[in-house]
């Protein structure tokens, strides 16, 4: 009886202990999944490093300098966002013999501008972004001209808040940014797309700030907001595009390339066939084509101890339904309908440089990849901005 006691004991003990095991892989899932409403999404600021203290700042008006904590991220060449407690505002290139002045702990880089909430001072805390603009459209630099309309696009779970910025072309493009941003980081192309008289609609899609929250609070990576997607493409064909690009960064490269490969709008139950033959061309920016990977950058950025991270992925596969086919292996993506330039780095620690390079083998004569050195997750514009839009601009102008 004390043996069958002992026995049951640890088999409760085991099965105890496995049950905790699964249920902090689910959390821990859920963590690297769930949506926020104020577009700090699943990445951390800053491509997950730490936040950078201002030592000073030289110059009453802008350009000037900035010294800034040295890290990795401060150091990454390009131009990029520093955001801050109610401050943004724009650094340009390191300069070298200015850093060495500053001393091993410090980098200085040129203050291109400064945005909303004044210049940063000494001692703020802030952290690199991508998005080089903050606040609506009609105030980006650059853009001469850009008037701006708050539309909303009738969506699956509701109406999806979209800036509309209108052109002369009937080539329109809708801009999908991604993980852990807001619809302000496209804007880092604004000036170019007015410069091409291109009509831009940038939509907040369902988990973003004033937008549609997802039924289970969670993001899909791209697999269900695709249909976002989808609908404000039809929204852009019904008030006169005859055709679309669809530019997307990280889930939302995926979420494009999810559209423009659907039948019918989407899931077949449109009455408008409007994505197929609609989408000219695709521009994916750091696209999130294999989601188990990027789970895992996820979870990793979150903290979760590695022996979970097998248990997270699967947690995430049945939250952001990613069904693995019979084999076991990755949802892969689905096979491109029209055009794509895709423009990735190999240093990117979110979304596989491997998988980008195997999407563009498989498809030859449809894709062309550009590969950005130096570039974190999403940020292929702020490593190489004149290169980025000279090689956009090649890829655009025969679908105009």
């Amino acid at each position: 009886m004390h043996r069958t006691t002992m026995a049951a004991g640890a088999a409760g003990g085991v099965l105890g202990a496995g049950l905790a095991v699964l249920a902090a892989g689910r959390y821990a899932a859920g963590a690297a999944l769930r949506t926020t409403r104020d577009g700090t999404g699943p990445v951390p600021a800053g491509f997950g490093g730490p936040a950078l203290t201002v030592h000073a700042v030289t110059g009453e008006q802008s350009p000037g300098d900035i010294t800034l904590t040295r890290s990795l991220a401060s150091r990454l060449p390009g131009v990029y966002g520093l955001a801050g407690r109610r401050c943004h505002a724009v650094v340009g290139p390191v300069l070298p013999e200015a850093s060495v002045a500053a001393g091993p702990g410090a980098v200085v880089r040129r203050l291109e501008r400064t945005g909303p909430g004044g210049p940063p001072a000494a001692r703020m805390r802030m952290r690199l972004t991508p998005a080089v603009h903050a606040g609506h459209p009609r105030g980006v630099p650059g853009a001469p001209g850009a008037e701006c309309a708050d539309v909303e696009v009738p969506g699956e779970l509701g109406p999806l808040p979209t800036w509309f910025v209108p052109g002369e072309r009937d080539t329109w493009v809708v801009a999908v940014h991604g993980l852990g941003t807001t619809r302000e980081q496209p804007l880092n192309l604004l000036p170019f797309w007015r410069g091409l008289r291109l009509p831009v609609l940038l939509p907040a899609y369902r988990g973003d700030h004033g937008a549609p929250r997802p039924r289970d609070g969670f993001g899909h990576l791209g697999g269900s907001a695709w249909r976002d997607v989808d609908a404000v493409v039809r929204y852009a064909v019904r008030r006169g595009a005859r055709r679309v690009v669809l530019h997307g960064w990280s889930t939302g490269a995926a979420m494009a390339l999810h559209a423009a490969a659907a039948p019918a709008g989407g899931d077949g139950t449109s009455p408008e066939p409007v994505a197929l033959g609609r989408v000219a061309g695709l521009v994916l920016d750091s696209p999130v084509l294999d989601p188990r990977a990027t789970v895992r950058a996820l979870a990793a950025a979150r903290r979760v101890p590695r022996p979970l991270l097998p248990l997270v992925v699967r947690a995430a596969e049945g939250r952001a339904r990613l069904r693995p086919d019979p084999s076991g292996a990755p949802p892969g993506p689905p096979e491109p309908r029209a055009p794509v330039l895709l423009v990735h780095g190999p240093g990117d620690v979110v979304a596989p440089w491997q998988a980008s390079r195997e999407f563009a083998e498989r498809y030859p004569d449809l894709v062309a990849l550009h590969p950005v050195e130096q570039a974190p997750h999403a940020a292929m514009w702020n490593a190489d901005p004149e290169g980025y839009e000279e090689r956009l601009r090649r890829f655009l102008t025969p679908l105009l």
